[in-house]
């Protein structure tokens, strides 16, 4: 899950080959939002929820269809970018609630960032590279001690991906 920075995705598939890249469902909503007038954006929202909450991906594009129409009119900049980045925004439709749940946002990212930031932010200059990547090392280490939490429904997920990606995840029973 990327956050729509021009070029992660390319950068990522050049690493990662294989990876399907999906655009933060609520980074799209909240640069929507930007362009909606204070107003309206409870009736977007409104609008809005029945696309990218959708069972299927086919509802989701009858949905976002609709929102279109009602839309474009006084927001065509807003319902374009649905438009032109639904296949960077629909990519979750392929999984279960269960696992588009984890995938639709950046928020578990972002909350692993602000760990390191918080070490990072005082200081303007390190010694050496050495010193960064020790410093990155130590707070990633740091905050992995607060990822003991078991993910709801996490033996369903687990086995689920495992289906979509037999070839990349290898369970041991």
């Amino acid at each position: 899950s990327v956050d729509g920075l021009k070029g992660f995705p390319d950068a990522i598939k050049t690493i990662f080959p294989k990876t399907e890249v999906q655009t933060c469902i609520v980074h799209q909503i909240r640069n929507s939002l930007k362009y909606v007038a204070s107003k309206y954006q409870k009736e977007f929202m409104k609008d809005l929820k029945p696309v990218y909450q959708a069972e299927t991906l086919e509802l989701a594009e009858q949905n976002l269809k609709k929102l279109e129409e009602k839309w474009s009119s006084r927001y065509p900049l807003v319902t374009n970018s649905w438009k032109n980045n639904w296949p960077q925004l629909s990519n979750y439709f392929k999984y279960s609630p269960a696992i588009r749940k984890i995938v639709y946002t950046t928020n578990i990212v972002e909350g692993f960032h602000r760990q390191l930031r918080k070490v990072t932010k005082n200081r303007a200059v390190f010694p050496s590279d050495k010193a960064l990547m020790k410093l990155m090392y130590l707070a990633t280490m740091d905050a992995s001690k607060k990822w003991n939490l078991v993910k709801r429904d996490w033996a369903e997920i687990i086995g689920q991906l495992a289906i979509h990606f037999s070839d990349r995840l290898k369970l041991e029973i």
